[in-house]
């Protein structure tokens, strides 16, 4: 999709490319030699004598993929993205001595570079040898900001007999230091997770090695610490670890180190490298030793003062602790952010401000699943130094410059807990799934394996078993495992786990202080099945507030609906087929903003088919519809099975995928809705015995966690509903998670204060 910068500069691209085609073909580097036949004919200048280096840089990126720098008139710079193509990566990855290019990125991200921007408007046909031999506007003539960076993405294979005397090996530094961590000095501490503070040192060769902390800056420190997942630093006591340090025998890899402090990654800091087979090049200073602050989720018990969240930012629809789509706090209603100029530097703000280091990834185009609600932010631009993405220039947003198919999202770097070692998977046909084995402390004190008691064992225990294992989303939580090998492990130790869901690990969890399972056999033992994605159903709120109105239905029109136990309980005193039932009607359209298709959990074999209506159900209970009083009290209720699950409408370059037809599959396809509209049977609530009064309408999806989705937070929408004996008004429709806590807790407070100019629904 093309971007706002880019729609910026359009005519002058357009004009330019109109004006200069052939000025563009003559453009020579001002260091040719005279120029000489070549075999492989292309609209570009003789190659040089000396053959262009080029270089990947930035962070993060692998030895075939990184940010183009090369190195012109002594000094390296940058290549805009601007009419960057394949064609252009193709070229630069053989230049680096790749077969060919997988992919290009915009926008920097591998990180901004320093110094000149070399080449703007690159335009390659793929079979140049150099890019220099490519059309573009000349050498450093651009019109753009490192913020355009463009990188490629080599394939992993490389052309054989390849001589790289024109290739900088992606910076040797960056190389070297790719894995960072910090060696505690005293025992004890070595034992507690997450590690806050130690020795730093670097992967080198197949060791460690450490940097001299000659020069060394708090900013270096704040770089560090964010690598490894910490949002902050403190100060160290040097002189604690000098004496220690003095003693040890060290080998310095890096001499110094300058970072200005929005670095994400050490590799992206100006370094000074110790001289080659020195042991010790730190005359006067000792290994580098840092203190990191972590974020309130991984805080250590004891710490007088606990830092704080923002509660201006959040993330949702992550499957791993740190990711997610980034949503923004506003005027009490949350809204998401536009991935226009999307960088690093911005994500790594979020990521701070939600108590994690800097950010690994800044994702673009919806990775994370569409939002639902405002877009606020376009274009931000953070430094990196900014204590909250609100205090970062951007642009408001209008209906053209963004839509929710460009929601940004950040994976951050999240400190290492060791979590995923104490519980395993076994017996299942793929790593993604099997029984679940915990590690616990038996009675004589040593560390083994058991098993999990099945009975409570449910989507939301799963979803947190999955986290914990780093395998993604929860597809399904298992009770009975009979099918699975196992391994020799078969004593269950661990019952009455109650996950809410959002827990780190099923440490946090509740369960019993006794073991008391009543089906103790290992073939009833909990698992799961993981996965990479999952759905994520949301309600349409606005569409149920446009519909809402009251129908007085003849009881002989209900036979059916009574039948499928869609009439509150008093129906069946009623005087049938004489009379009427009061009924709140309106429509209901259930979105899929997640990552995967949302199925039934049964199998089409174990639908009921319902001949009254003439179609199956493929789930029990689908939806549940409830009219709530002011302390939460049910007044009255409706339930829906799931007539069928199918794609109504999707968005725009989106097909169907699922229809009830003729006993067809059934599901909702990401980016399509599945609409209940208010005139079918059961998509109501029976009011005939609900007095006049300020009611809460909510509706619930999915209500039992049948279904496995990524959020469940936003499956309950409530209204505020006020109903005269006549009439029924609803105000303040939303999703419960689209406000502010501040704002949900006014309006439990208060439910039903409406304002009396809002206009009603007839009575219909």
């Amino acid at each position: 999709m093309e971007k706002s910068r880019h729609r910026e500069k359009l005519a002058v691209s357009l004009l330019f490319g109109l004006l200069l085609p052939c000025c563009l073909a003559q453009t020579t580097p001002s260091n040719t030699a005279t120029p000489t036949p070549t075999r492989t004919p292309t609209p570009s200048p003789s190659p040089q004598t000396e053959r262009l280096r080029v270089r990947l840089s930035g962070y993060p990126r692998k030895h075939n993929e990184g940010r183009v720098e090369l190195f012109y008139k002594g000094e390296w710079g940058t290549i805009c993205d601007d009419d960057f193509a394949i064609a252009n990566a193709n070229v630069l990855c053989r230049q680096l001595g790749f077969v060919e290019a997988t992919g290009w990125t915009h926008s920097a991200k591998y990180g901004k570079g320093q110094g000149k921007i070399w080449l703007d408007n690159v335009q390659c046909n793929g079979g140049e040898r150099s890019i220099d031999s490519c059309k573009s506007r000349g050498w450093g003539n651009s019109d753009c900001t490192h913020d355009e960076d463009a990188g490629v993405v080599c394939k992993d294979e490389r052309i054989p007999g390849f001589v790289e005397s024109n290739v900088i090996d992606a910076q040797v530094d960056e190389k070297q230091i790719e894995e960072v961590r910090l060696r505690p000095v005293v025992a004890t501490a070595r034992k507690k997770l997450p590690i806050t503070e130690g020795v730093v040192e670097v992967k080198y060769k197949d060791g460690w090695a450490q940097i001299c902390d000659l020069r060394w800056t708090i900013k270096n420190t704040h770089v560090v610490c964010g690598m490894l997942g910490f949002p902050h630093e403190r100060k160290v006591n040097k002189n604690f670890y000098k004496l220690y340090l003095e003693r040890q025998k060290n080998h310095f890899h890096i001499h110094s180190v300058a970072c200005v402090g929005t670095e994400i990654h050490l590799a992206a800091c100006p370094l000074e490298f110790s001289k080659p087979n020195a042991t010790s090049s730190c005359e006067g200073g000792m290994p580098a030793v840092v203190s990191c602050m972590p974020g309130p989720l991984f805080i250590q018990n004891g710490l007088k003062k606990k830092p704080k969240i923002s509660n201006n930012v959040r993330l949702k629809g992550g499957a791993k602790l740190g990711e997610g789509r980034v949503e923004v706090l506003k005027g009490n209603e949350w809204g998401t952010v536009c991935d226009d100029r999307w960088s690093l530097q911005s994500a790594s703000v979020v990521c701070r401000e939600l108590g994690f280091g800097s950010a690994k990834e800044a994702l673009t185009g919806a990775r994370m699943g569409q939002g639902m609600g405002p877009i606020y932010m376009n274009e931000v631009k953070c430094v990196g130094q900014e204590r909250s993405i609100w205090n970062c220039p951007f642009k408001n947003i209008t209906s053209e410059d963004c839509q929710h198919v460009e929601d940004a999202a950040v994976r951050c770097n999240v400190p290492y807990m060791g979590v995923e070692h104490s519980i395993r998977l076994a017996g299942g046909r793929t790593r993604y799934e099997g029984r679940l084995e915990v590690l616990s402390l038996d009675s004589n004190g040593t560390l083994s394996w058991g098993l999990i008691c099945g009975e409570t064992w449910n989507t939301r225990e799963a979803m947190v078993a999955c986290r914990q294992l780093g395998l993604g989303y929860a597809n399904q939580g298992v009770q009975e495992t009979w099918y699975w090998d196992s391994s020799n492990v078969t004593e269950m130790i661990m019952s009455g786990v109650k996950c809410t869901g959002n827990e780190m690990s099923l440490s946090q969890c509740q369960h019993h202080n006794t073991f008391s399972c009543q089906k103790a056999a290992a073939k009833f033992a909990a698992g799961v099945i993981c996965s990479d994605t999952a759905s994520d159903l949301v309600l349409n709120a606005p569409l149920v507030q446009q519909t809402v109105y009251i129908e007085d239905r003849p009881l002989h029109m209900l036979y059916c609906a009574a039948e499928e136990d869609c009439l509150s309980k008093t129906a069946a005193q009623a005087n049938w087929p004489y009379g009427h039932r009061r009924l709140l009607r309106f429509s209901s359209q259930i979105h899929n903003i997640g990552r995967a298709d949302f199925k039934p959990k049964a199998g089409r074999h174990s639908w009921v088919w319902h001949a009254c209506h003439g179609h199956y159900h493929s789930m029990d209970i689908f939806t549940h519809y409830d009219l709530l009083s002011g302390n939460g009290t049910k007044v009255a209720e409706g339930h829906k099975a799931s007539f069928c699950l199918e794609d109504t409408d999707c968005q725009e370059g989106v097909s169907k995928r699922y229809e009830c037809a003729n006993f067809g599959n059934q599901g909702i396809t990401v980016g399509c809705w599945d609409l209940y509209r208010h005139d079918i049977d059961c998509q109501w609530i029976d009011i005939t015995d609900v007095k006049p009064g300020n009611y809460i309408l909510q509706i619930v999806i999915n209500p039992n966690y049948e279904v496995a989705e990524s959020d469940f937070t936003n499956n309950c929408m409530k209204c505020n509903c006020k109903y005269d004996g006549h009439r029924i008004w609803l105000h303040n429709c939303h999703i419960g998670d689209a406000f502010s806590e501040e704002a949900e807790r006014r309006f439990e407070k208060y439910p039903g204060q409406l304002n009396n100019q809002i206009p009603s629904i007839n009575q219909q």
